[in-house]
């Protein structure tokens, strides 16, 4: 498994991860059998969340058998204030069996949760005490928004950033060339987008070509798509021009109808996230997560089907999607 050093860290990683989201699917013991199988096959590298419900106790139990030292452990929360993310931190301690986190990430971040994390009580403030005692080692950031990572970038705190890349979302680019420049590590997220390309070893090949990537972390809940993940970062080798002409179609007929989560649609008349919308509708329908993104789903203040379709979100799509068609799609399938 080739390894590539994550930006500042030092920290030398896998060039494929394991994405802990679809770990929620599985049992304490299958969560052991694939993180144990992606180890032997190179893996030393893990990404999860406070908010992937059971994910973060189905690594820690498989991390307490096969040793914690072996691997290199992200985290993060969606927590913006000081003692919100303390809670989370230490939440997250517990369930991974641990006394340190080597990359603690603030998770989705968006231009107007910046102030309140950098404010007088947020949470950066937290992580930093707590980076100071090595109870976490690095600091990282999470967005979809690459505008936001670019703001990031130039604050000069984050060690890493996390951002979607595939063939079909390749608006990253520049960011993540920026980053190389900074030497912050490049962590790539939704690396089938959301389980849209059906040629994952392909996307995987694809996105590792990028020198500026430092790792990709797709989520893996069968022994299968282990093998057939790590294989990319096993058997290096570059796309043929076949194999770009496949994912060119496949990414062209995603185009359609498949959100990238740029933002430029906002906002919303009526205040509706509009990408949060797909992406939920993604994960319900590509990821078998229904009860978790139901639940994410109903949680928000406004949803697809509160839209009023009054039409001023699709001039302002790059992409020339139907969102307002789209909506009603996903009040459909979610609401």
């Amino acid at each position: 498994m080739e390894k590539r050093v994550l930006g500042r860290t030092g920290f030398e990683v896998s060039v494929i991860g394991f994405g802990g989201i679809p770990l929620q699917r599985v049992d304490k013991e299958m969560a052991f059998e694939l993180i144990k199988k992606a180890y032997e096959r190179g893996v030393n590298f893990i990404d999860t969340a406070r908010g992937y419900t059971i994910s973060e106790e189905l690594i820690g139990y498989a991390l307490e058998k096969l040793g914690r030292d072996k691997f290199i452990l992200a985290t993060k929360s969606m927590a913006r204030t000081y003692d919100g993310i303390l809670e989370e931190i230490h939440t997250s301690l517990k369930n991974l069996k641990t006394d340190y986190i080597d990359l603690f990430q603030f998770h989705n971040v968006k231009e107007e949760h910046l102030d309140i994390i950098f404010g007088e009580n947020g949470a950066y403030k937290a992580v930093k005490e707590l980076q100071d005692k090595g109870v976490i080692k690095e600091v990282g950031i999470t967005s979809h928004s690459a505008e936001v990572l670019d703001k990031a970038l130039d604050m000069d705190i984050f060690s890493t950033i996390q951002f979607p890349y595939n063939p079909v979302e390749t608006q990253g680019e520049e960011v993540f060339k920026k980053a190389k420049e900074k030497n912050v590590g490049v962590i790539v997220m939704k690396p089938m987008a959301g389980g849209a390309i059906t040629k994952g070893e392909l996307s995987l090949r694809f996105i590792l070509e990028n020198e500026n990537v430092t790792s990709a972390i797709p989520g893996m809940d069968a022994i299968e798509q282990v093998i057939e993940n790590t294989n990319a970062g096993i058997d290096r080798r570059p796309l043929t021009e076949e194999e770009r002409t496949i994912l060119k179609e496949e990414a062209e007929a995603l185009g359609q109808e498949f959100c990238r989560r740029c933002g430029y649609c906002g906002p919303c008349s009526v205040g509706i996230d509009i990408p949060n919308q797909f992406v939920m509708e993604g994960y319900y329908l590509r990821y078998n997560l229904q009860d978790w993104a139901k639940s994410r789903y109903d949680a928000m203040e406004v949803r697809a089907e509160d839209c009023i379709q009054c039409g001023q979100c699709e001039p302002r799509c790059p992409y020339n999607l139907p969102i307002m068609e789209m909506m009603k799609r996903v009040a459909s399938n979610l609401g």
